[in-house]
């Protein structure tokens, strides 16, 4: 049995050294220490560490490319120009793969003790899993992946379709094995404290995420699916309230704690992007105050509101004429969230299943549901004048819902990314210092490593997919 080396679960080492007259024979045994490892006993810490990441992730990839915040002063390259580097995706394998190892594990150890939610959760946990992996990279390592212990060192990649047909498949068995009848034994996870229902929900949802994501391909016959399960909650029940989204909560408190070790770190050398308050700002958007501190005159002394700068600007600093407004360090200290797959972006999906349906009514609902549920998710009050602003109303189009549902999306790990290579929503704006021809990227270049330890599988991927560079779509981009 591999052990399990993570700081949830480390516990207390009494070493009892004591004189005996009979030789070693009885040796005393510590109660407090784990002798087995459960399905539970990786599930926490595979929580934590994989949202904590993916927090910060976001952060770091998706605020530059999708125009939320970007590195200031920034006289020339950075993410928020489109200058990807070759490594840029490295701890992003890395650390899926790593996670993808224990969820593994947890998915034996729940099958040897036939627990069906863990099975379930597994299994849920691995497709949320590879689906990021896929949607990051493109084709990658899955049937052979994580069997080291097996001998397999230089495993073949899985195209896309083959991994997204894996996943779906395995998110409609989950939804099977889930038993709410059933007590959750192996301690209380972090998550959901051990409430089955909203882990089927959690499980739903998420398979509409990627019904939605692989749309475009019609030999994947999403949008009956997704109409299927929208229409039918007693079978395939999703989210339908805040409290049941899949956000972990961090209390601030060991082990649960910021993926900033100093508050600082979030906000130095950084500034809010343009694109990313305007809208708001126009919206009378009552997130601003959340997300964003306010811009201050030139001289420092005088708040003037919620102002960033536009992301791929060519010149110095000196020609903004103001501080611009930074993320607020309060997102990230004392309680906070890490949203993982939250209720507003369901609603989302619903709206755009509606629109593309022609369901004018149903899709405004929906619609206002996400709006509300997206902005009350972060502890705020919903005004009751909101959609009167004719930039917040409903204008039965699917830019309207992409827009609100790109806010939604705020710090979930890379799926404003994600939902902009699928649908060129929102439009951002293009700036004149921004490089690889002002092409948003679509994807991640593989590892390094992969070209130099797993060669005859990285080409054959690259063979399939055209090029490993970062302008190569992914299959299910349009």
């Amino acid at each position: 049995m591999k052990k399990l080396r993570n700081y949830f679960y480390i516990l207390p080492l009494i070493a009892l050294l004591t004189a005996c007259e009979k030789g070693f024979e009885d040796i005393n045994k510590d109660p407090n220490r784990i002798s087995e490892i459960s399905p539970g006993t990786l599930l926490n810490p595979t929580l934590y560490e994989l949202s904590s990441f993916n927090m910060q992730k976001s952060d770091d990839i998706t605020f530059d490319l999708m125009q939320v915040a970007l590195n200031f002063p920034s006289v020339s390259g950075g993410i928020h120009r489109y200058d990807i580097t070759e490594n840029a995706g490295n701890s992003t394998w890395n650390t899926y793969y790593r996670w993808l190892n224990n969820i593994k594990e947890m998915k034996q150890m729940a099958d040897s003790t036939q627990d069906v939610n863990y099975q379930a959760i597994a299994l849920t946990l691995n497709a949320w899993t590879y689906a990021n992996l896929t949607d990051c990279f493109g084709d990658v390592p899955m049937a052979d992946a994580v069997r080291g212990d097996e001998g397999v060192l230089q495993p073949k990649y899985n195209t896309q379709k083959e991994v997204y047909t894996k996943i779906l498949a395995d998110l409609a068995t989950a939804n099977t094995l889930f038993n709410a009848s059933r007590t959750m034994t192996f301690g209380t996870d972090v998550l959901y404290s051990n409430n089955v229902t909203n882990w089927k929900r959690f499980c739903n949802s998420l398979r509409l995420r990627l019904l939605l994501r692989v749309s475009n391909r019609s030999e994947m016959d999403s949008w009956n699916q997704l109409k299927t399960m929208l229409a039918d909650a007693n079978s395939y029940p999703v989210f339908t309230a805040n409290d049941q989204g899949a956000v972990l909560k961090l209390t601030g408190i060991t082990p649960l704690i910021s993926p900033w070790g100093r508050p600082q770190d979030f906000t130095t050398g950084r500034a809010a992007a343009k694109f990313f308050l305007d809208s708001l700002n126009a919206m009378s958007d009552p997130r601003r105050a959340k997300f964003m501190s306010q811009a201050k005159n030139s001289a420092g002394n005088t708040n003037i509101g919620y102002q960033g700068i536009p992301s791929g600007y060519t010149g110095s600093e000196n020609q903004f004429a103001y501080i611009p407004s930074n993320l607020s360090q309060a997102l990230i200290t004392g309680a906070m969230i890490c949203p993982i797959l939250t209720y507003a972006e369901v609603e989302f999906i619903r709206a755009e299943v509606e629109f593309r349906a022609g369901n004018t009514v149903n899709a405004k609902a929906a619609y206002e549901r996400g709006v509300k549920a997206a902005i009350e998710q972060w502890g705020l009050t919903m005004p009751a004048t909101y959609f009167s602003t004719p930039d917040a109303a409903y204008n039965n189009t699917l830019e309207r819902i992409l827009l609100q549902k790109y806010y939604a999306l705020f710090f979930t790990d890379y799926q404003q990314w994600f939902e902009y290579r699928r649908t060129g929503m929102p439009k951002l704006q293009l700036g004149a210092g921004m490089l690889n021809g002002q092409k948003m990227p679509a994807r991640f270049i593989y590892p390094v490593a992969q070209r130099i330890y797993n060669p005859d599988n990285y080409k054959a991927a690259v063979a399939i997919m055209g090029a490993d560079d970062i302008n190569t779509k992914v299959w299910w981009q349009k």
